[in-house]
């Protein structure tokens, strides 16, 4: 789940800040159109819903939900087109996906179940550090190129920050997924398992 839902959202997030600056803005009439369309979707597919139980009732409102969010932000970013708005369409997929990952684990049980929901949020937390720092760069990239020699420098400084960040949020987010899998062992098997999790990471 996790491996290829990144690699989607990274593909994702390399085009929309690469065209977000040629992106074109919409008019006011259909934007207000859009929100109705999605507004009339999300209806449709809650309605959809009543006809399932349980778990997957709660996993096809959770979907229902993601979609409409992420049809609304990617409405806004076509709307008032801006690095920030295209971050925000990732965000909002990230934790899209992230919430009907979540309700996924409701059909497991103990470990497992708690193993799979810190898998979950590590995905989540691994896709909003890619597309933040994609953000930051590209900001930076931007920035060096109207510049001189030292804003470029500054530039690559900022995008070298942004990636380091990024990947200290994943590695603290594998941390708490590798713990996690401790916790169905116990004794010396436990405590050996916590002391290669903290030296996988570093810690």
């Amino acid at each position: 789940m996790k491996t290829s839902s990144l690699k989607l959202i990274a593909l994702s997030i390399g085009l929309a800040f690469s065209l977000g600056a040629a992106a074109e803005t919409m008019s006011k009439d259909d934007y207000k159109a859009g929100e109705t369309k999605i507004a009339a979707d999300y209806k449709a597919a809650r309605a959809a819903c009543g006809a399932k139980a349980d778990n997957q009732n709660d996993i096809c409102v959770a979907e229902a939900k993601g979609k409409e969010r992420v049809a609304l932000a990617e409405l806004e970013a076509s709307y008032k087109p801006s690095r920030k708005a295209h971050y925000e369409v990732q965000v909002a997929k990230a934790e899209a996906a992230g919430a009907v990952a979540r309700e996924r684990c409701d059909d497991m049980a103990g470990n497992a179940k708690d193993v799979c929901v810190k898998e979950a949020k590590a995905a989540e937390t691994s896709a909003k550090a890619d597309a933040k720092a994609q953000m930051k760069t590209s900001a930076a990239t931007a920035a060096g190129n109207e510049k001189a020699a030292e804003a470029r420098s500054d530039a690559k400084g900022k995008a070298a920050e942004a990636r380091k960040d990024a990947a200290t949020d994943k590695r603290d987010a594998q941390y708490t997924v590798d713990k996690e899998k401790c916790g169905s062992l116990a004794g010396t098997a436990k405590a050996q398992c916590l002391d290669q999790a903290r030296a996988n990471m570093g810690k």
